[in-house]
């Protein structure tokens, strides 16, 4: 382990130094210094005897990740799109002001704050997040009148976060939190980005680290009610948090019961979750107090913002391999049904799913429509604090319900299997469902060297039952460009119908692509019904104008 950490700070050191070297010379020294530390502990790792002398190697890597994390944040600290979000609310509260349901199209349209789009044609420039994190910040930016105080919290939140997950594992897995936490670049990365989950993962580790000893004895004791302290806050720091927390209380109402029995148990889970209840509370209770329907539709917007389809999941089969699909919401479908599925398996075998907890949660997202691996990358430190600390043996007499006829390996498994069974089902009518726009696409071409589309008329037959209005955009490889401007055709396109529409890029232009194996699409999305049709721009020999 102490080698693979080791190994781990590598990633990214060469491009920092390069950078380094010419913004800012010193801290490229810093990096020098910190690549022979590298060899040295790689060479000590091997050769030191005895758990002591490892456990100091184990440490002095420790400090090498923060070092070179710091130099990273040094390089480079200004947020993306969440991380100016955060700092746009800081300088708000600080102020006085609302941050819930106020746009701020200014803090997008950068190289550095992507935007998301939705499927209604439309855009999210409010803040969508809990509040905790932009709390953090605003002292730090009214102390300092910096503008990157969001990513100094999330840079610090990991920070002290992997220090604490680092003394709360046992030794031999020490330097596993290391390189999970800082090494790689991944984490930090996200950190110097001013993404709340940052903050969320770090109150989330104490939490995970031996959950099953949360109320041991019907005692939740001075040690339990900080861990409720850290979930609840965690939950008011980031969305992602509130995925984590079901499958954490089922699994702690199990160990307990089969600990003490029904009531007992009830009633120490009940006092764990009141104090993460009112922790969460307190954060939240001035934004809601402010504006209840604003901070609500806050906190639920990353929800059902209907944003446009982005990821690695199976909704890629309607957005990149075949031509769309009139039944998108059933992916959206299908991830619910999922997520009910795995939190009803977990209950009923929580002796075998236990140490899998943290994991579970994400598996839902692999069926959402907004399905990308960065929603959970995140949270993988916390896959690191589970299985480290709770091993199967400890959940060997957690209570399970006991389902009357159900015995035998082959019976539960078939159980599990139809858990998930609606799910796969909702999945399988998404992807097999034909697009609801037929379009015939006639696009202007320009120039010769750099061929760019100008304009597409688009013959659209709406092949459903239902008025669709179709928002138009292009496909290069797996992003969508912002949308087109329709010039031309319906807002509205009627049942069983069809229009002509004329449809621009944003620019005026939109420059194809010159290797041949690869393609432009223009998709046509709607947001009621969420809806996907796809057809390729075809480059004709001989180009249109100059």
């Amino acid at each position: 382990m102490t080698l693979i950490a080791t190994i781990s700070l590598f990633i990214g050191t060469r491009a920092a130094w390069t950078r380094a070297m010419l913004l800012h010379p010193p801290v490229a020294g810093v990096i020098s210094l910190c690549y022979a530390g590298i060899l040295v502990c790689a060479v000590l790792a091997l050769a030191v005897r005895g758990r002591q002398a490892l456990v100091r190697v184990d440490a002095a890597v420790l400090v090498l990740a923060v070092i070179l994390v710091v130099c990273g944040y040094w390089l480079s600290h200004i947020g993306t799109d969440e991380g100016v979000l955060t700092e746009q609310a800081a300088s708000e509260i600080a102020r006085g002001h609302a941050i819930y349901g106020q746009p701020w199209p200014w803090l997008f349209g950068t190289p550095n704050s992507g935007l998301t789009k939705t499927m209604s044609g439309s855009a999210d420039y409010t803040y969508g997040y809990p509040p905790l994190t932009a709390l953090l910040a605003a002292p730090v930016h009214a102390l300092l009148d910096t503008p990157a105080a969001a990513t100094m919290v999330t840079m610090g939140a990991l920070i002290v976060g992997t220090v604490a997950l680092w003394l709360l594992l046992p030794a031999p897995w020490r330097s596993a939190a290391t390189a999970v936490c800082l090494g790689f670049g991944i984490l930090p990365g996200y950190a110097r980005s001013g993404y709340p989950s940052i903050v969320a993962l770090a109150l989330l580790m104490p939490v995970v680290v031996r959950w099953p000893d949360i109320g041991a004895g019907a005692r939740l004791g001075r040690g339990g009610a900080l861990r409720a302290v850290c979930l609840g806050a965690a939950c008011a720091a980031q969305q992602l948090a509130w995925f984590v927390a079901p499958f954490l209380l089922i699994g702690l109402y199990a160990v307990r019961r089969g600990e003490l029995g029904a009531r007992p148990a009830a009633a120490v889970l009940a006092r764990f979750t009141g104090v993460a209840a009112l922790t969460w509370a307190a954060v939240n209770a001035y934004f809601a107090l402010q504006g209840f329907s604003a901070w609500l539709h806050g906190l639920l917007l990353p929800l059902n913002q209907k944003a446009i389809l982005h990821g690695q999941g199976l909704m890629g089969i309607s957005y990149y391999f075949t031509a769309g699909s009139s039944r998108l919401d059933y992916y959206s479908y299908a991830s619910e049904l999922l997520l009910a599925g795995l939190l009803a398996a977990t209950l009923l075998f929580v002796r075998r799913l236990g140490p899998a907890l943290t994991v579970l949660p994400w598996l839902s997202f692999y069926l959402a429509t907004r399905s990308q691996d960065g929603y959970f990358l995140m949270m993988t430190p916390l896959w690191l604090a589970a299985a480290a600390t709770v091993p199967s043996s400890v959940l060997a007499h957690a209570w399970q319900p006991g389902i009357p006829h159900l015995t035998g390996r082959p019976a539960k498994a078939a159980l599990a299997v139809a858990l998930l069974v609606p799910a796969l089902l909702c999945t399988a009518i998404a992807a097999s469902s034909a697009p609801p726009l037929r379009m015939t696409l006639a696009p202007r071409i320009t120039g010769r060297s750099h061929p760019s589309v100008t304009s597409v008329t688009i013959r659209a037959s709406n092949a459903t039952g239902t008025a669709l209005t179709p928002h138009f955009a292009s496909r290069l490889g797996q992003g969508a460009s912002n949308w087109w401007n329709i010039t031309a055709g319906p807002t509205t396109l009627a049942p069983h119908s069809t229009a002509v529409y004329v449809v621009r890029p944003e620019t005026g232009h939109r420059t194809l692509p010159t290797a041949r194996n690869e393609h432009m699409y223009l998709i046509a999305v709607t947001g009621t019904p969420m809806t996907i049709s796809t057809a390729p721009i075809d480059i004709p020999a001989q180009p249109l104008g100059r």
